[in-house]
């Protein structure tokens, strides 16, 4: 199953599949208002978010105080190239070089296991998960959910996702959280206002 664990003002868990491994970084926190966010302080909060992403299976990496700073700069130009896509402004071109940069260096790469099974070629580094990240960047922007880019209806949600959904009318960032806050809310307004 796709998508990320996530736990909402209230404490309950839901699953938030924002449609794309590069859309997955980001509930990791950011620049600016997305500071206060932040889960990627240390090398085992990268490793607990490898874990969770949809990257299958989990590389085996490792990383160093160096490399996590890596990951957030990475992480906080695609902010960037995302809240300009969602607004429909030209992308900043600050968060298309770092994004271009990581891009340029060879991916992880896949093999095949002894049983059968997919595996990454062993010695992957940080470096290539950052390209793999990037490049599905790169195949979002380009690709047939580019102007699907969409950030979740609700007032108080920041979540961004890629609509994938056939019909493309996906508002919210999980049906389970932000759409069932709206559609009890909506129904509480019905009931209160008199026929």
């Amino acid at each position: 199953m796709t998508g990320l664990r996530l736990r909402s003002h209230s404490g309950a868990w839901y699953r938030f599949d924002p449609g794309a491994l590069c859309l997955e970084l980001l509930p990791t926190g950011g620049p600016g208002e997305f500071a206060r966010w932040e889960t990627l302080h240390t090398p085992q909060a990268f490793d607990d978010w490898l874990g969770a992403c949809r990257l299958r299976p989990t590389p085996e990496l490792t990383a160093r105080a160096p490399e996590m700073a890596a990951v957030r700069r990475l992480r906080d130009a695609l902010w960037g190239l995302v809240l300009a896509r969602v607004a429909s402004r030209p992308l900043p071109e600050a968060e298309l070089t770092t994004l271009n940069a990581a891009a340029a260096h060879p991916p992880l790469s896949p093999a095949l296991a002894p049983d059968g099974t997919r595996a990454w070629a062993a010695g992957g580094t940080v470096e290539q998960l950052l390209s793999t990240v990037a490049r599905d960047a790169v195949e979002l922007f380009t690709g047939p959910f580019a102007e699907r880019i969409r950030m979740c209806a609700a007032d108080n949600c920041q979540l961004v996702y890629a609509d994938t959904s056939r019909p493309g009318r996906r508002r919210w960032c999980a049906m389970e959280h932000c759409g069932n806050l709206h559609k009890t809310r909506a129904l509480r307004t019905r009931r209160a206002t008199p026929p």
